[in-house]
């Protein structure tokens, strides 16, 4: 069975994530310590007893990455694995060029780290906003948006951000728009129209200058051509090289993430199930609501983890 290793983002923490790892794999906590020592903070520790710190955006993105790179790191020291391809949603893109090899995972934490400080600066506290629309289809979530911004100038960025799965689309922006807009895809036959617990409006207009700062960064950390193919959130699609991937996690910023489109794509790949490496199963939910025929697994844990392994091993 021909498989991609895929990576969450952020939303999918949990205090006392990979406890149960831990517990069974030092590896976990030596990825954490190598997190740790990058920073300048014992980050395992966060993930552990401190849910408010968790769940700062300077912290839950460096967070995500070493639960996901140390998660793959476990499977991989057992399985050896060779997926088709690999793939992360928002942040965990950056997991996924850690764990192929296209960037060092000292030099990842940093850039992630530095990510979210501009992405949580670049919008006031309580000016931006974002939402799940659930039962519209893409385009018509896309035109709502392009309506009320093209009818009420002055209200500020309201845009689809995240094509997460068939009938589920994220939009951000300044949050009055967020409010109203969402209101117009109640009227227009959506079956949700949630706003959602975050402060940072992600992949939207709002985040263009924090991109432009946070360019400087990624161009001042060497990346490697890698070991695995690697499908980027702005186009579902490789990069030809280093230089097309730096350009492509910048425009990621301020860009929507295609994660149904990557699905499809790994499909046409020939990629026949999907396994989610670090906390949550978001991204397993999302897989089957974009093909049930479509497997997907996610290594929560040491029993997950086993179960995961013995179908690679027996394929």
């Amino acid at each position: 069975m021909k498989y991609a290793i895929i990576f969450p983002g952020q939303g999918s923490q949990s205090l006392g994530m990979l406890a149960d790892l831990a517990s069974n794999f030092p590896l976990v906590r030596q990825t954490f310590a190598e997190a740790s020592e990058a920073l300048g903070l014992d980050l395992w520790a966060l993930t552990q007893e401190n849910q408010a710190a968790l769940n700062q955006t300077q912290n839950t993105q460096p967070a995500m990455l070493a639960a996901g790179f140390a998660t793959f790191q476990v499977l991989n020291s057992e399985a050896n694995l060779a997926p088709v391809c690999m793939a992360g949603h928002s942040l965990g893109e950056y997991t996924a060029l850690v764990a192929a090899g296209v960037l060092r995972f000292a030099d990842g934490i940093k850039l992630v780290r530095r990510r979210a400080e501009l992405m949580q600066s670049a919008v006031p506290e309580g000016e931006g906003a974002m939402a799940a629309i659930l039962g519209l289809e893409d385009e018509k979530v896309i035109q709502i948006c392009n309506e009320f911004s093209n009818k009420n100038s002055g209200a500020g960025v309201v845009e689809a951000v995240n094509f997460n799965a068939l009938g589920q689309v994220v939009i951000a922006g300044n949050q009055a728009a967020v409010n109203a807009t969402c209101d117009l895809m109640k009227a227009a036959g959506a079956k949700r129209a949630v706003v959602l617990p975050v402060s940072v409006p992600s992949h939207c207009a709002l985040m263009r200058d924090a991109a432009k700062v946070f360019s400087s960064a990624v161009n001042a950390v060497e990346f490697s051509h890698g070991n695995e193919a690697v499908l980027h959130n702005v186009d579902a699609a490789t990069a030809l090289d280093t230089t097309e991937i730096k350009a492509k996690l910048v425009k990621q910023l301020y860009s929507p993430v295609l994660w149904t489109k990557t699905v499809q794509n790994m499909q046409d790949l020939g990629v026949e199930m999907l396994i989610e490496s670090g906390p949550g199963k978001v991204l397993t939910g999302l897989t089957r609501r974009i093909d049930k025929a479509l497997n997907a697994h996610a290594a929560l844990d040491l029993a997950s983890v086993k179960t995961i392994l013995e179908g690679i091993k027996n394929e």
